[in-house]
């Protein structure tokens, strides 16, 4: 099961939709700050599932976190910002290691980051429009036989 993961794209609909077509996921999970523009893609590709989080430039009634059951894992996914990832993971990592999650994704940052500890997953999947260093770029999770496999891509 291919799971497209975006975050950050600050109004920019075009690397969003080049991420859709090189990635042709089944789910696509946004971490916010660009959710006004998701719905138009939402409308382009009715066969993608979508999930999203708030981030702290939108204004919508999103939830700010969800805890997702997906591929036989839980995936706790957030922006990041009320968890302060800009200056360090660990509180997030203990939300999602007390929600009981498999997979920790946030952005925010706008850096791309991905690692395992103590048996989670931890994935950023950068900013898909303004990076803060590199590329632009998403994240790809597979779960494939109930194991997941993360990557980061560079556009």
């Amino acid at each position: 099961m291919r799971i497209l993961v975006l975050s950050d794209a600050h109004g920019r609909t075009a690397p969003v939709e080049q991420a859709i077509e090189r990635s042709q996921p089944e789910i696509l999970l946004f971490l916010g700050d660009g959710l006004r523009e998701l719905q138009y893609l939402q409308e382009l590709y009715p066969n993608i599932i979508f999930h999203v989080v708030k981030g702290n430039c939108d204004f919508t009634d999103a939830p700010a976190t969800q805890l997702l059951q997906i591929g036989g894992k839980r995936i706790f996914m957030t922006h990041g910002h009320l968890y302060g990832v800009k200056y360090s993971y660990e509180t997030a990592i203990a939300a999602a290691e007390k929600a009981g999650a498999d997979l920790l994704l946030f952005g925010h940052t706008h850096i791309a980051y991905q690692d395992y500890q103590n048996g989670l997953y931890i994935l950023n999947p950068g900013s898909v429009a303004f990076p803060r260093s590199g590329k632009p770029s998403y994240g790809h999770v597979d779960i494939v036989n109930r194991q997941i496999i993360t990557n980061i891509v560079y556009f």
